[in-house]
Formats: C-alpha cells, sequence, structure tokens
C-alpha cells in the first residue's frame, strides 16, 4: 500500500530554520508530483509548496525565497528547507503526492513556530 511518513517537525523560535522529509512507498514516485500543504487551527489546508516530476517548483507567495523544497527521486523522498521561519508558519504540515490520479496523504507532522 502507500505510505507517506513525514519527519522533521517540531519547535523553533521566530528567524530559525527546520526542515522536513517525507519519505514514499508503494508508488513511483519518480513519476509522482509531490508537495507540501500546511493546516493550522481553523483555516484550511494549503498548498506551501509542490514539485512535478521533471523538477518544476511552485510556492505560495508567503513562502517565497525562505522554503525550498527538493525531490530525491533515488532515495523516494520528498524534503522542504524552511528558513527564517515566522509564527505565521506555525501549522501541521502534510505531505501530499499525487500518482495516476489519486491524491496520497502522510499523517502530518506538527512544526510550531514561537515568537
Amino acid at each position: 500500500q502507500v505510505q507517506l511518513v513525514e519527519s522533521g517537525g517540531g519547535l523553533v523560535q521566530a528567524g530559525g530554520s527546520l526542515r522536513l522529509s517525507c519519505a514514499a512507498s508503494g508508488i513511483v514516485f519518480s513519476i509522482s508530483r509531490v508537495a507540501w500543504y500546511r493546516q493550522s487551527p481553523g483555516k484550511q489546508r494549503e498548498l506551501v509548496a509542490s514539485v512535478t516530476s521533471g523538477g518544476s517548483t511552485n510556492y505560495a507567495g508567503s513562502v517565497k525565497g525562505r522554503f525550498t523544497i527538493s525531490r530525491d527521486n533515488a532515495e523516494n523522498t520528498v524534503h522542504l528547507q524552511m528558513n527564517s521561519l515566522k509564527p505565521e508558519d506555525t501549522a501541521v504540515y502534510y505531505c501530499n503526492a499525487a500518482y495516476r490520479a489519486v491524491d496520497y496523504w502522510g499523517q502530518g507532522t506538527q512544526v510550531t513556530v514561537s515568537s
């Protein structure tokens, strides 16, 4: 079965950095679009960053210039490097993979940025 397992969340002070990782199994990772979403209490889940199978990236305006998404097809992993973190980045971050027209989700990892 398909599994997406996130890691790397935690508590960090404003201005700090975190690196999230997502390990995928059960899909042909190299042909999947992968992405990170986040959801904070009372808000809808929103796209943070995505990367296509061809390597094209897309970022939410609020994280552009601070976050970097990257993929390692040999390791079936996608990373999200988050720098200059702000309290408003606090959320549960979810890994997403789109494979054969089906969306798959990880269980989420909490990121908390203190002011």
